[in-house]
């Protein structure tokens, strides 16, 4: 190549000839003239050989003509393919583009205080969760659209109350405002195939808001909380250890406004600072709460003890066989009846527990030695007995007796 160069600088700038070249640079004048006739340098072309990839090529696709989709792994098991498997999957890699249609994702513009992406995030670490139980909760990560101000919590549960419950707490206590548009993916708890949940329905519908599900397998429809949940995990959770659920949610609201004051290049700005832009555009809080709780009505039973999401928890022993009603939210979980309170408990994040209070037990133990002293019979002797012989007087029935030895002997018939 440096030849080539070279030559090309003689001819051309110090107008050297062929032969003169040459004689130069002491090469053949046939290279020379190759040289000056090229406008590409040179390069070593080895012809191509056949080759056991080569030959499996039509076989890998007319595979993909089918399934463009199909794995590299797959495809080897469908074509015998003994090889290296590195090799089958550079080829496939190259293939696959001829057959898979394209799926361009366009880049969304969001004006202030139109959307707010949500999503649940599933840290992968293990939280305690009490009474010798870990686990991994679910995280609603709640992203504003145009400000990138990150919200987010860790949840009990997936089930649609604690979804709403947490939307709520985020949207009253983390923005101060309501978007006009809340934008999910096709998660069960809010709503599948185009019908939202009924509590998703009364939610939305006090909030004056709107939800919007994107279509599956889109993930790049909400990106931006997409990226949210890969920054939390890349950022928030390295180097921390968890002694709750309340430890997480608090070690993560006192990161939250380190996370929202970072630079964020495609806005070239900081989500803190403009966030009061987003908040100003959107729709003010209602003034009534929505409702957040789950409230079920059950009869409560002899061993006084409702269960909620696995759990048992016990209620006052006077309210058995009566209907009362049972108040879940994400902390408390409360039972009353006719407005009074029967009962309340810290919400357990542990499965398969009872929680039960003292005074509960307490007054199960009277209510029991009350019972039992109301059905002991009395006998103090002033009872009266009725004759048996009065109901065969009363029916009318007579009985022959059998003569004693006495009636023998006194010579009577012993007839009655």
């Amino acid at each position: 190549m440096e030849d080539w160069a070279l030559i090309r600088h003689l001819h051309r700038s110090e107008k050297l000839s062929q032969r003169a070249i040459a004689k130069r640079l002491g090469i053949a004048r046939e290279t020379v003239a190759n040289a000056l006739a090229s406008d590409t340098p040179p390069k070593y072309q080895r012809p191509p050989v056949a080759s056991a990839i080569s030959d499996a090529e039509p076989r890998i696709r007319a595979l993909l003509s089918a399934y463009p989709t199909m794995p590299a792994t797959v495809i080897a098991e469908r074509i015998g393919w003994t090889g290296s498997i590195t090799w089958l999957r550079e080829r496939v890699r190259a293939i696959r583009p001829e057959y898979a249609p394209a799926d361009p994702a366009d880049r969304l513009d969001h004006d202030p205080g139109k959307a707010v992406q949500c999503d649940l995030w599933f840290p992968p670490v293990k939280v305690p969760l009490g009474f010798d139980q870990v686990g991994s909760p679910p995280v609603l990560v709640m992203v504003a659209a145009f400000s990138r101000f990150i919200t987010a919590m860790m949840l009990p549960s997936r089930t649609t109350m604690d979804l709403v419950a947490g939307m709520w707490r985020l949207l009253s206590t983390g923005l101060g405002a309501v978007p006009h548009q809340l934008w999910w993916d096709n998660e069960s708890g809010i709503g599948r195939r185009g019908r939202l949940t009924d509590p998703v329905t009364s939610f939305v519908g006090t909030l004056s808001t709107t939800v919007v599900q994107l279509k599956p397998y889109d993930p790049e429809s909400k990106g931006i909380v997409e990226r949210a949940n890969g920054y939390l995990e890349t950022w928030f959770l390295p180097g921390r250890r968890f002694t709750s659920p309340d430890d997480f949610n608090h070690q993560l609201t006192e990161w939250l406004p380190v996370a929202n004051h970072r630079t964020v290049r495609r806005i070239d700005g900081r989500p803190d600072e403009l966030v009061g832009i987003d908040t100003a555009a959107m729709l003010a809080l209602p003034p009534v709460p929505p409702r957040t709780d789950t409230i079920t009505q059950v009869r409560l039973p002899r061993d006084y003890y409702v269960r909620i999401d696995g759990n048992d928890y016990s209620v006052d022993p006077s309210a058995i066989g009566h209907l009362v009603d049972v108040t879940t939210g994400l902390d408390t979980v409360t039972v009353s009846r006719d407005g009074r309170l029967l009962a309340e408990h810290d919400r357990l994040w542990a499965r398969g527990l009872t929680l039960t209070d003292p005074v509960h037990v307490e007054t199960a133990g009277r209510l029991r030695r009350r019972f039992q002293q109301a059905r002991t019979p009395v006998d103090d002797g002033r009872h009266p007995v009725r004759d048996l012989a009065d109901y065969d007087r009363v029916f009318g029935i007579e009985f022959e007796t059998t003569p004693t030895e006495s009636d023998h002997r006194n010579g009577d018939e012993g007839v009655a």
